[in-house]
């Protein structure tokens, strides 16, 4: 299959399987993204809030928090005042203090957001009803 076939097909769906029978006529293995890829996504940080976060009503509201702040994303940064992560520490680096791999894993950064929300209004409800009267927390 020339590659100018494969460019004229309009489908990512149809282009990927395109590109599988190519690598695969030329005995190109391809194999799935590794396994602690998955751990950045959203659904996955959710999950691991939802262990570190059994009560109902303090999960919802540190959900609604980091929902508001990164939409989940690990790697969210403001690039205005360069907070950074899914509770949106600032500095970021303060998250180093939950554990050395702040930067990309999801439990150290609930953690440290824990700590923080515990510590400064003393429960995640109580830091989401200020977010609600300020925008911020």
């Amino acid at each position: 299959m020339s590659v100018s076939v494969i460019r004229r097909i309009a489908s990512p769906k149809k282009a990927v399987t395109a590109v599988a029978l190519v690598a695969a006529s030329a005995g190109i293995a391809m194999t799935a993204a590794p396994a602690h890829a998955a751990t950045s996504s959203a659904s996955s940080a959710q999950a691991i809030a939802h262990k570190m976060i059994p009560d109902a009503a303090q999960y919802k509201a540190f959900s609604n928090i980091v929902s508001h702040e990164s939409g989940w994303n690990v790697k969210a940064t403001n690039s205005s005042s360069g907070a950074y992560g899914l509770v949106q520490a600032l500095p970021a680096s303060k998250m180093a203090s939950a554990g050395s791999d702040w930067k990309t894993n999801p439990a150290t950064q609930i953690k440290w957001g824990l700590d923080y929300m515990n510590s400064r209004y003393g429960s995640p409800v109580a830091a989401w009803n200020f977010w609600q009267s300020h925008g911020w927390y």
